[in-house]
């Protein structure tokens, strides 16, 4: 499931109910204690089951009526929620209006040890009196239920929950299905909960004043998962060896205590060998070393974050591993501190590669890292004259606030605007080009280029920060325009006429691919290596045809590995478009970089490519 809003009400410096929406990588903006972190807490006490403190009650508001809401689309079409019976969360009426599944979440913040009173989902539910409380009946409710209203439950398995409560409300009919709260937190309700919850996504949150040694527990759990693994797949030979040792020490055991009885026959009786089952893990220390031997928590701040939010990322992916049914939610504050440079360009891309499979929460307050996102990822928590907040998406009218907020100016030093059909594009001509000049090839290094504030891309029809910051002074700068063709001839290109028009102005130049679409100029070999990486062999051996949908295909081959029960041509569409878009996110972000000149050449034997990247060189020498 994908989380769409949050909405918070009572809690901390929020007072009247407050909602902010998700995209796939989010970017919560905002002064000092506006907010930011409590919204990530917020998060974390709904996914992770945990309880406000006796403060986290908004003062002078209504502590007893602390909630926090979730709602959460691409709902399974099948979910076991009470029996190994499948059923549908549409069929027991619990998602709402806009078909997602919206749970509300109300804690007793009055108490000294608030807990969670209630838990409801928000629903388009039966309320008709013979089938609006089947949820929260148990198994023989259900039955006496069915017998009172004369139900035929023949054919069917009468253990099942979901198979009683489905013949129910067919023979009543009109159930009168109608939004409500549906309680999930008592009788039979509370097995539906802990079901439902294994569907929910998991959240990570890796907070700003976290330690950052290599012996903390947070660092040290996914190596000791790895000792257990790796003591687990030689659980067999090491039982050999215990057994061994213990037929050699009771050999000896038995002799010794023949010679004792010799000395003193009472004491030989009271002594008898004994052989506690060997601790393994706890002969195996394991800690972080650099290649000088120099331990990870005696190097620098930066260094130090950077290991532990690698660690944190491991012990998310494990969680999620161990949750088959649930996406994961990466929920990090300022991943930029203590960071160089360097390394925040370096863990921005990370973070956008992270967002073509899981949701990434950030908080920031620094500019480079809001400039990158597209204005539909940007989230300004306002501080009101009144003291309360409020929360504004990126965009027009919201841009200056971010401008103000982060320090944001004008860009005077922009040379060329690169525009693109979307952010995937700008993923593959960084990710080309960097490939390209690790092997040599002097090409302009766009990602450098970008952070030095002398290139900036932007998706066209889209906005950025950087781009709207630019704009502001109506700075007149060159354009570099690529459109994907998206035809094949003789059909005329898709964007022609803009690309025509684009090239009567004055330094603005307008390309169109010669193939399809940008991801046809991938080699078959970066594309294997690419999910080889990820142990899914594609076993492709030749490149797709110049006006082959590459995303598509390799979405099949992706598919067909994953040896799903489901044919590719039985998913719906939407399953299809999802599938497709994850292939396009990590062919342009991890495909480009296995890339290299030779592979560039056999690929692209018209030179498109170069010519393009030639073409961006000479806009930014003029």
């Amino acid at each position: 499931m994908k989380l769409e809003t949050l909405r918070v009400r009572n809690f901390r410096c929020y007072g009247e109910e407050i909602s902010v929406s998700f995209e796939e990588i989010t970017a919560l903006i905002g002064r000092n204690d506006a907010g930011k972190s409590s919204l990530m807490d917020a998060l974390d006490i709904f996914l992770n089951d945990g309880a406000p403190d006796s403060d986290d009650a908004k003062k002078n508001g209504d502590a007893s009526d602390l909630t926090i809401t979730c709602e959460f689309s691409d709902i399974p079409d099948e979910v076991v929620i009470d029996d190994s019976y499948p059923t549908s969360l549409q069929k027991e009426g619990l998602i709402n209006e806009m078909g997602r599944l919206e749970i509300h979440k109300k804690y007793s913040g009055h108490l000294q040890k608030p807990k969670c009173e209630s838990i409801a989902a928000y629903a388009v539910h039966p309320t008709a009196e013979p089938v609006a409380d089947l949820i929260q009946l148990k198994n023989p409710a259900l039955k006496k239920r069915a017998k009172d209203l004369g139900v035929d439950l023949d054919g069917i398995d009468l253990k099942v929950n979901a198979q009683i409560r489905e013949r129910i409300r067919e023979h009543v009919g009109e159930v009168q299905a109608t939004p409500t709260h549906v309680p999930l937190n008592d009788e039979n309700g509370k097995k539906v909960w802990v079901e439902l919850k294994k569907y929910l996504p998991v959240l990570a949150l890796f907070k700003s004043d976290r330690a950052s040694t290599d012996q903390d527990a947070e660092a040290q759990d996914p190596l000791k998962a790895a000792i257990k693994e790796a003591i687990k797949e030689k659980e067999a030979e090491l039982k050999d060896i215990s057994d061994y040792v213990q037929k050699q020490v009771k050999a000896i055991a038995k002799e010794t205590l023949n010679k004792l009885r010799e000395l003193d026959p009472t004491l030989a009786s009271e002594l008898n060998p004994t052989f506690p089952a060997p601790k393994w893990e706890g002969l195996f220390k394991a800690s972080i070393t650099a290649d000088d031997d120099i331990p990870i928590n005696k190097r620098g701040s930066g260094v130090k974050r950077l290991v532990l939010l690698s660690f944190f990322r491991a012990k998310a992916d494990q969680v999620a591993r161990q949750a088959p049914h649930a996406s994961v939610i990466y929920a990090i504050e300022e991943p930029e501190t203590s960071q160089h440079p360097h390394n925040q360009r370096i863990l921005l891309r990370a973070l956008m590669e992270l967002s073509s499979e899981y949701q990434v929460v950030v908080t920031t307050h620094t500019p480079m890292l809001a400039r990158s996102l597209p204005d539909k990822s940007l989230r300004y928590v306002h501080v009101n004259t009144d003291g309360t907040r409020s929360i504004k998406v990126g965009g027009p009218g919201t841009n200056a606030l971010f401008a103000r907020t982060l320090g944001v100016l004008p860009d005077t030093s922009v040379k060329l605007f690169i525009g693109v059909e979307g952010p995937n594009d700008i993923a593959l001509l960084q990710g080309m080009t960097a490939a390209l000049r690790s092997h040599g090839d002097d090409v302009p290094d766009l990602e450098q280029l970008e952070a030095d504030g002398t290139v900036i891309f932007f998706p066209l029809g889209g906005s950025t920060l950087a781009l709207w910051t630019s704009r502001l002074e109506h700075l007149n700068r060159p354009e570099f325009h690529l459109y994907d063709r998206d035809t094949s001839p003789p059909a005329a290109a898709k964007y022609q006429q803009f690309a025509d028009d684009l090239n009567q102005r004055d330094g603005c130049v307008a390309v169109i691919t010669g193939r399809l679409e940008i991801e046809n100029y991938l080699h078959f070999e970066a594309i294997n290596a690419t999910y080889s990486a990820a142990e899914i062999e594609l076993g492709l051996t030749q490149n797709f045809a110049p006006f082959e949908d590459v995303p598509m295909e390799v979405a099949k081959l992706v598919h067909q590995a994953s040896a799903s029960e489901t044919e590719w041509d039985d998913l719906s569409d939407e399953k299809k478009g999802k599938k497709e878009s994850r292939v396009k996110k990590a062919l342009c972000s991890r495909a480009a970089r296995h890339m290299t000149p030779a592979r560039l050449d056999d690929v692209d034997q018209d030179g498109d490519l170069r010519s393009w990247l030639l073409t961006i060189a000479d806009s930014l020498a003029a």
